[in-house]
Order: structure tokens, then C-alpha cells, then sequence
């Protein structure tokens, strides 16, 4: 029999939103020689930092991290399109003989990423800008012309979700076929995946998303939104409508108050917390750590996790 090939250790961090993610992945860098990748849609994009809680500049010097201010907020970036860049960043990272590590809490970019997606055309510019005008003039009404050209994938789409619906329908007239399946994706290969979830304490989360929020607008969120504004930016981006952001525009057109604002987004934070404990809790692969990631117990129950569940003479090798 043949031996099988190596198979190169990989590393992600989930977790809901405020548990530490990218505390932890800090730590675990800086122990297995690693490098960081970004799984965050916002923190993608350039300029906003305060109300994504994004590494600030100076310990992104540290550690190396990669897929953070690509973009502008005139781009958009499908999942798809983020699991390509990112499977060529971790292939390069292993390749150099570093771990990657892989962080953030937009589940459907890390699916994408380690389980692959279906192929799907590139996106077409001029069809999407016809198709928003048409929603534009009349709401609701891509969705309606997607029940029915393709109503197995207006099923799997809420009415209101105006992006999926948008790529949904794209796909659909550019190809003349309905959604391929999930089943016609390629999952990563390759690679010996020790995925990591920070679990914390609800009591204790909801109050540092509390704290957080009311230092975000404390900080500087405001006056990084007006920056945006004044760099060419509308406010109707789509990063614009994520938390904190989509308040701070509100605010900034006297549609609420300061307080309004930060109530607004701390209730909507909580929300996003729980849907993302909600979706990680299906993967049933995930080795859950109890705690928050700046906690040195539970950093220490990160490394023996990535030495147990993964292939340990590899890993080891990697290590300072």
C-alpha cells in the first residue's frame, strides 16, 4: 500500500461575536508560528475598524494577516469569491512551512471556504445594475422573478434578502439553470482542520458586548462613519448596513438619537451573537473551549486541543 500524502495542519476559530476570536488566534500565532486569515466579511473592507473591532495596524505587525482592508465599500465580495482568495493564501502559508489560522464569525465564508461551493458564473456588472434598478423602483420584485425561474432557490432565500436574491437570479439568466446543488461543491483538500469555538458565558458576553458598544461610539465610531462620507462614500454601501454602522449612518441623518443608537445596536448585536451560536452549534466537528479567548486557561486548552486533534508530529515541527 501506498502512504498517503501529508496532509498540512489548519486551524479556524469561530465563535459569536465578542468571545475573543481574534485574541486567541493572536496567541496561538505567536506560539505555533503561525499566520492569521480573515473570516469576517466587514473587516474586509478598508476604513472600518472601531465598529468591526478589527486588530489595530500595529499588532497586525506581530503576526501576519492576510484578507483585511481589500476592499472599498463600493465592492462587493460573495462568499465564493472569498473562498478562492483565501484557499491561495492558506496553500501559500503552508508552503512556507506556517500554520494557518483562520478567524471570524461569518459562518457562511468559513462553509464556503473549507466545504466548498458549487461553480457559479462571475459576476456580471451590467445585469446586476439592471436588475437593482428594476428593485429599486419596485421592492420585492427580484424575488418574485426568482420564485418563478427558480423556486428551489427562492425557497432557500428570505424575501427581504436582496443580495442572495440578487446572485440567485444572476446565476439563473446567465446560465439558464437553476442553482447547482450543494452537493456539486469541493470541500478543501489537503489539509488536517482542527476547528476551534470559543463558547462563553452568555451573562458575561452580553455584558462585554455592552461595554464594547457604548466604547465604540465613545471612541470614534461616529466620526469614523462621517470619514467614510466625506471619502466618497454614500452610507448605502453594503458594509453600511452591519452593526453599529448602519446606526451611526441613522444617526449622522437625524433618524436617532445618540442613545437610539447605541440601543439599537447593542439589541442587534445580542441577535447576531445568538444566530452565530446557532450556526456554529451544527458543526459537529468544532471542539467548543468554555470561556473567552483572552482567558490564559482556555488559550491553553486551544494549543493541547490543536496538538491532540491534529496529526501532532506535524504540528509539532511548526512550533517555537
Amino acid at each position: 500500500m501506498e502512504p498517503r500524502e501529508p496532509r498540512h495542519p489548519l486551524v479556524t476559530v469561530a465563535g459569536p461575536t465578542g468571545s475573543g476570536k481574534s485574541t486567541l488566534a493572536q496567541h496561538l500565532a505567536g506560539r505555533f508560528a503561525g499566520e492569521i486569515v480573515n473570516c469576517d466579511s466587514l473587516q474586509l473592507y478598508r476604513g472600518f475598524d472601531i465598529g468591526t473591532a478589527k486588530t489595530p495596524l500595529a499588532d497586525r505587525g506581530q503576526v501576519p494577516h492576510h484578507l483585511f482592508d481589500v476592499l472599498t465599500p463600493q465592492e462587493s465580495y460573495s462568499a465564493g469569491e472569498y473562498a478562492h482568495a483565501a484557499r491561495a493564501i492558506i496553500a501559500d502559508i503552508s508552503a512556507r512551512g506556517r500554520l494557518p489560522i483562520v478567524v471570524g464569525g461569518t459562518g457562511f465564508y468559513l462553509r464556503a471556504l473549507l466545504d466548498g461551493l458549487p461553480a457559479l458564473p462571475e459576476r456580471d456588472d451590467p445585469l446586476r445594475a439592471r436588475l437593482l434598478a428594476r428593485e429599486s423602483v419596485r421592492p420585492g420584485s427580484l424575488h418574485r422573478i426568482l420564485v418563478r425561474l427558480d423556486p428551489l432557490a427562492a425557497a432557500r432565500i428570505h424575501a427581504r434578502d436582496v443580495q442572495k436574491t440578487l446572485r440567485a437570479l444572476e446565476v439563473r439568466l446567465l446560465t439558464q439553470r437553476a442553482m447547482p446543488p450543494p452537493a456539486d461543491a469541493r470541500p478543501l483538500e489537503g489539509f488536517a482542520i482542527v476547528k476551534l469555538g470559543l463558547d462563553p458565558d452568555r451573562t458575561e458576553l452580553h455584558r462585554r458586548l455592552e461595554a464594547r458598544t457604548s466604547a465604540m461610539f465613545e471612541y470614534g465610531l461616529v466620526e469614523e462613519v462621517r470619514g467614510l462620507l466625506a471619502h466618497g462614500a454614500t452610507g448605502d454601501e453594503k458594509p453600511f448596513e452591519s452593526l453599529g454602522y448602519k446606526q451611526a449612518v441613522l444617526y449622522l441623518r437625524g433618524s436617532l438619537t445618540r442613545e437610539e443608537a447605541i440601543t439599537s445596536t447593542l439589541i442587534e448585536t445580542r441577535q447576531y451573537a445568538k444566530r452565530q451560536w446557532t450556526w456554529f452549534r451544527r458543526d459537529y466537528a468544532i471542539h467548543w473551549l468554555r470561556g473567552f479567548g483572552d482567558e490564559a486557561e482556555i488559550i491553553a486548552q486551544a494549543a493541547q486541543a490543536i496538538a491532540q486533534l491534529s496529526q501532532a508530529r506535524t504540528l509539532l515541527r511548526y512550533s517555537n
